[in-house]
């Protein structure tokens, strides 16, 4: 009985907290643009699924007009016209939302969750634990994500989902290096000394006591991390070392590069660069906005403004 009456009032107590910095966060006017651009590709996302099933024609990478031969302008059938053997450019806009959020969230999602693990352990553990594990992020963080990527795909074919997890793998150690010295703090702290003397074994410790302490500051690094996770996978795209069998937007630029197109058609041009430079705006600022949120001397800062 008493532990039910201890997991409910942690779990209010959770959902209380969630309300208070949710009530900080919306009051920022980043934070709120933020969420309205999101929103909106993320509608475009949801789209890329649909958008297909109005016909042959309006598949990304397979579907062309058959009566056009050539890249044309905004049209009432092509509302961003097309490129150079016909195929719309706007379904392909939508596509590319959906390759951005799917690279940019899972290598974040990937990249995160090792970082944290890694850190944690590395801070709670110490001694050559914490030597072997932060000397092995120091030779993941000198390496230059781009090159390795560029290198690896001139020698092989590779698919979306090997770049998302090389890019996964290269970008933890910053995420480590943080959450270890969150850790270092916190397990000096009473309750973890408490847990101690109580017989927790240290891995009931790292994950039950540390982990839920560090998460919020692990989610907003999370936010940065997908931003550059998409503009290295555009980078790589334009480059054309991307994956020739899916559209994106860097993808949509190696395009209009390749074709010749690069100042004659600016309906193609212009659109995947605004999109990718509007989207990783929008995941710095939420990350920005929830900087406020788990740094109270920001807002004091603010205030005293």
């Amino acid at each position: 009985m008493k532990k039910t009456k201890e997991k409910f009032k942690n779990k209010y107590h959770s959902i209380d907290r969630f309300k208070k910095g949710w009530a900080i966060f919306i009051k920022n006017p980043m934070g709120k643009t933020a969420l309205i651009i999101l929103s909106v590709f993320m509608l475009m996302a949801i789209a890329s699924f649909f958008v297909p099933f109005l016909g042959p024609v309006y598949n990304p990478m397979t579907g062309v007009d058959p009566n056009i031969t050539y890249s044309t302008g905004p049209s009432f059938q092509h509302w961003l016209g097309t490129d150079f053997i016909g195929r719309d450019l706007f379904v392909q806009l939508l596509e590319g939302a959906k390759v951005a959020f799917i690279v940019g969230l899972s290598c974040a999602f990937i990249s995160v969750v090792l970082g944290t693990a890694i850190g944690m352990i590395s801070g709670y553990m110490g001694g050559v634990v914490d030597t072997l594990l932060m000397r092995m992020a120091d030779m993941f963080m000198v390496l230059p994500s781009l090159v390795i990527l560029l290198i690896l795909s001139s020698l092989w074919e590779l698919s979306i989902w090997v770049i998302i997890f090389i890019i996964a793998i290269m970008r933890w150690p910053s995420v480590s290096r943080i959450i270890r010295s969150q850790t270092l703090s916190l397990k000096s702290r009473p309750f973890i000394e408490a847990s101690r003397v109580a017989g927790a074994s240290d891995f009931r410790i790292i994950f039950k006591h540390i982990m839920p302490n560090v998460l919020p500051l692990a989610f907003l690094y999370m936010t940065f991390r997908v931003t550059s996770a998409i503009l290295v996978e555009a980078a790589l795209s334009f480059l054309g070392f991307g994956d020739p069998g899916q559209v994106s937007w860097g993808m949509m630029l190696q395009w209009v590069w390749s074709s010749g197109h690069m100042f004659q058609a600016p309906y193609w041009l212009l659109p995947p660069g605004i999109c990718i430079s509007l989207l990783t705006l929008s995941f710095y600022m939420l990350g920005r906005s929830m900087d406020e949120v788990l740094d109270p001397r920001l807002r004091k800062e603010e205030e005293e403004e």
